[in-house]
């Protein structure tokens, strides 16, 4: 039977980052709310997420203005984007983020620095969307001995992907760069140009960047889909502050029904969808990204309201298993009373809270 690769360790660099944060959060109240106690008059809400295809339903949602329309003429949406986990955790702690959409590796190093305080995460996002391109001639594991393959950060979530999926394989690798595979960590954006002129032999990497060195004459030697039960593993979830769930229950609510109408969007217009990927990217970094390139990655992700937990624990796991991390108690980090109020509501089925 083939065994799950590592999904979500805690990375090296965001522990550095987090544990310098100073923490003053108090535990989350329970279920999702609407009465009373969490109305309190106008709110603000300051979101994050990233602008790339991995956090489509937030780029599409602040685009279309789906979140806007969801919280209503109380609440004033502030947003801000985020090139790296650490840097917009490190924005929840200082009190200069509310919610955040966010990969696994941050959300596991939050929960654990604040010794399970600081955040929740009440809502899924995407899954999938990562994969390992070669150089052509590569048809196996064993033609990797010897070989340099790039991840994006030592300790990051694919860093370690890779690395346990090679232990299974049988190949060592040591975080030093040495070992049967030399695994080189490097800026994606770095990894296509080293790829492109034969400093390395591959890559270990989330969309778009799989279709970037599939483009640049690359092939995928490992979909990561193809190791996880029923092809499912969390790339991105939505996290709050549980300080910021417990003042305004209520608003929570609200940025979940516009989390579920932002993924009923994205999955329902994809082509309206992916247009408006491009805009807002362009609107962010000055320049558009193809849309081509967008409808070449789309069918490597889903797009759900699922964080699916199971994936984001045997991540952790695999994390633990190639000695990056230590053990974590994830007992307390979902909180999915509001998305499951929001889904009832719309006769949808709920998701199972772990």
């Amino acid at each position: 039977m083939r065994r799950l690769p590592f999904r979500r360790l805690v990375s090296l660099a965001t522990l550095a980052v987090v544990g310098a944060a100073t923490l003053g959060t108090t535990a989350a109240c329970g279920g999702g709310t609407d009465d009373a106690a969490g109305r309190s008059g106008p709110v603000t809400l300051r979101l994050g997420y990233f602008p790339n295809i991995t956090h489509a339903p937030a780029v599409v949602g602040v685009e279309k203005g789906i979140f806007k329309e969801k919280l209503g003429s109380d609440v004033t949406l502030e947003t801000k984007t985020f090139n790296a986990g650490p840097a917009a955790i490190e924005a929840v702690f200082s009190g200069a983020l509310d919610a955040t959409y966010i990969g696994p590796n941050p959300t596991v190093n939050a929960f654990s620095k604040s010794k399970g305080e600081a955040v929740r995460v009440v809502s899924g996002a995407a899954s999938g969307g990562v994969a390992l391109v070669v150089k052509p001639e590569i048809t196996s594991v064993e033609q990797l001995r010897g070989k340099k393959i790039a991840t994006p950060q030592l300790g990051n979530t694919q860093d370690v992907a890779l690395r346990y999926w090679l232990r299974e394989k049988g190949l060592k690798t040591t975080k030093e760069g040495g070992g049967d595979v030399k695994v080189v960590p490097q800026e994606n954006a770095q990894t296509v140009d080293t790829f492109a002129s034969g400093a390395i032999d591959g890559a270990w990497v989330p969309e778009p960047y799989v279709s970037r060195l599939v483009n640049a004459g690359g092939k995928v030697l490992v979909d990561e889909r193809d190791l996880w039960p029923d092809r499912k593993f969390v790339i991105t979830n939505l996290l709050v502050s549980t300080k910021f769930l417990k003042a305004h229950p209520d608003v929570v609510k609200k940025l979940v029904e516009g989390q579920v109408a932002a993924n009923e969007f994205v999955n329902g217009k994809p082509d309206e969808a992916q247009q408006a990927i491009s805009d807002h990217i362009g609107k962010i970094t000055g320049k558009p990204l193809d849309v081509k390139l967008i409808k070449q990655a789309w069918p490597t992700l889903e797009f759900t309201n699922d964080p699916i937990a199971a994936s984001l624990k045997t991540g952790l796991d695999h994390a633990v298993a190639v000695e990056l991390t230590q053990p974590v108690d994830l007992n307390g980090l979902y909180d999915l009373s509001f998305l499951n109020e929001v889904l009832k509501a719309q006769g949808k089925p709920e998701v199972t809270q772990p």
